[in-house]
């Protein structure tokens, strides 16, 4: 008999008929866990699954309490899970059945009620973790320009630092020995308190569709109205659909107190595009100047406004670093701050979980109808919810829709859902609301930015290497290998609650502190560090 287990595989809820393996298991292993008692008839890699009784072709799969799959065979006890052996299914049926949301805060919240974080205190009450000067094009012509004013600024201010493939390629020049080792430049910032300048380039602004042209002026507005954004430098051709009026109108029916200085410039009015960007550049160093007459304050953490988001996802994530930042997430909510929770086609299977903790039906009647009406495009053109899952999540265990969105859905923690956003609308409830966008990563983090988020709290059990070029964005590893393996993107990691060295509210609580100090300026992000400024419009098409 080969040896028992019992503390390396994990029923996630007691309603649960399948185990997860939390290290390789060997088949003819025994497990024994709370009244199950199964013999492993396979192989069964850490992260994946296998029943605790025989299902029969039909059966359910029940995970998270709920139903996440169907088999396609008969399986017996100890069997993998695979998907080639069960496929996706989920109540699609769901209705708000519940008259009053009931939520009791985490008993931890207390020792938080007292912190404040340093931040960028704006006329609208706003506050940001980041200060900083905002370029961006209307229409995607002015690109060149942006690059090149881009250049200017960011060298000659001191924001520009050179990498250590440039310096290797000097030295097999010159012959010379590298250290390897990203070089700072030498400079420090021009400006003490203006923590970057961005740019924000995109492929839009004119050929598409006027629903196009619209939602990228509202995302762009967004931009601008953020609170991590101190001033807004924007370039327009003139001819382009997005027309500067239309730019001015989303942004003031957006926030009608926005008083931040705005320099708009039209190439086409000009007499050469010198003379343009001399005027860019010199009125963006007065408004720079002022800018960097605003310093942190001390500010309640109410203030912070967290964006939750998943890439890369393991069978890990859905137990350590989803939940960990889930619990995180009730942190802020019950001391009034801000909450996001987005990528829809992630919350497919999820949604009766999330309906009944709606405080109206209005909210639920919105979500359904975003989430049917999403799933249905993306069914038009062969590409539904049910398809999301990617190769290597599959690999690593999350085989069906549902196992992925209901471990991903742990992100939004347990308080009641208090808004439902359309992509682009601006967050301004406290406590959680479910913003629809896409699953795809940056399309997912560009709209969390766009609708207020001035943090992004990132998942990760495989690594994905990407960032926001206003919202510092953290990045979480749902195991330890990973945190191990790359450090240069990874800022936290919550692998010690699969080895079950810390308990979630204790990793929780670490995550939570760690967030101050970035919100307040005084650590950096991995992907801050490394200059990821990831940026793509969500083209309202099929995206998932």
């Amino acid at each position: 008999m080969k040896e028992s287990y019992n503390n390396k595989v994990l029923k996630i809820n007691s309603g649960d008929n399948v185990l997860v393996a939390l290290e390789d298991l060997k088949a003819g292993t025994e497990i024994i866990y709370e009244s199950h008692r199964v013999r492993l008839i396979e192989d069964i890699p850490a992260k994946h699954k296998f029943p605790v009784a025989d299902l029969n072709v039909g059966d359910e799969i029940i995970m998270y309490g709920v139903l996440v799959g169907i088999a396609d065979i008969n399986l017996m006890a100890g069997a993998l899970l695979t998907e080639n052996n069960i496929h996706h299914a989920s109540n699609e049926n769901y209705k708000r059945n519940i008259d009053e949301v009931y939520w009791e805060k985490p008993s931890g919240i207390e020792e938080f009620k007292s912190l404040t974080f340093d931040g960028y205190q704006r006329n609208d009450g706003s506050v940001g973790t980041r200060n900083y000067w905002l370029f961006f094009p209307m229409v995607f012509c002015e690109n060149r320009n942006l690059e090149v004013i881009k250049e200017a600024l960011l060298t000659e201010l001191g924001y520009k630092k050179e990498n250590k493939y440039r310096a290797l390629v000097r030295s097999l020049i010159s012959g010379e020995s590298s250290n390897g080792q990203l070089i700072e430049n030498d400079q420090s910032p021009f400006f003490e308190n203006v923590d970057g300048i961005k740019f924000l380039l995109h492929q839009g602004g004119c050929g598409g569709t006027h629903d196009d042209v619209v939602v990228l002026a509202k995302l762009l507005a967004g931009y601008a109205d953020h609170p991590n954004v101190a001033g807004v430098t924007v370039l327009s051709l003139g001819c382009q659909h997005l027309q500067v009026q239309l730019f001015k109108e989303v942004l003031e029916e957006r926030n009608p107190s926005f008083d931040k200085p705005l320099l708009i410039f039209e190439q086409q009015k000009y007499q050469g595009l010198d003379r343009m960007l001399y005027d860019v550049i010199e009125q963006t160093m007065d408004g720079l100047r002022q800018a960097n007459k605003i310093k942190r304050k001390a500010s309640s953490l109410s203030h912070l406004c967290l964006g939750m988001e998943c890439g890369g996802s393991d069978g890990f994530s859905g137990i350590s670093a989803n939940p960990v930042v889930g619990r995180v997430a009730d942190y802020l909510s019950g001391l009034d701050g801000k909450v996001m929770l987005s990528e829809f086609p992630e919350l497919f299977g999820a949604e009766q979980d999330l309906v009944n903790r709606m405080v109206n039906d209005r909210l639920a009647e919105k979500f359904t109808f975003l989430m049917k009406s999403y799933n249905a495009s993306a069914n038009e053109v062969g590409s539904g919810f049910d398809m999301n899952p990617s190769p290597g999540n599959i690999r690593d265990g999350l085989i069906t829709d549902a196992i992925k969105s209901l471990g991903a859905a742990q992100k939004g923690g347990r308080s009641p859902v208090n808004d439902v956003l359309d992509y682009t609308e601006k967050v301004k409830e406290n406590g959680l609301s479910l913003l629809c966008t896409p699953g795809n990563d940056v399309e997912s983090t560009t709209g969390l930015a766009g609708s207020g988020a001035n943090m992004i709290l990132f998942t990760t059990g495989l690594g994905t290497p990407t960032g926001n070029p206003i919202s510092p964005t953290m990045k979480i590893s749902s195991n330890t290998q990973l945190a191990e393996k790359m450090p240069d993107i990874i800022d936290f990691d919550t692998g010690g609650i699969i080895r079950g060295e810390e308990s979630l509210d204790e990793v929780a609580e670490r995550l939570f502190t760690k967030i101050i100090e970035v919100a307040s300026g005084r650590e950096k992000t991995k992907a801050e560090l490394l200059g990821q400024d990831d940026f793509i419009p969500w083209r309202r098409g099929v995206s998932l």
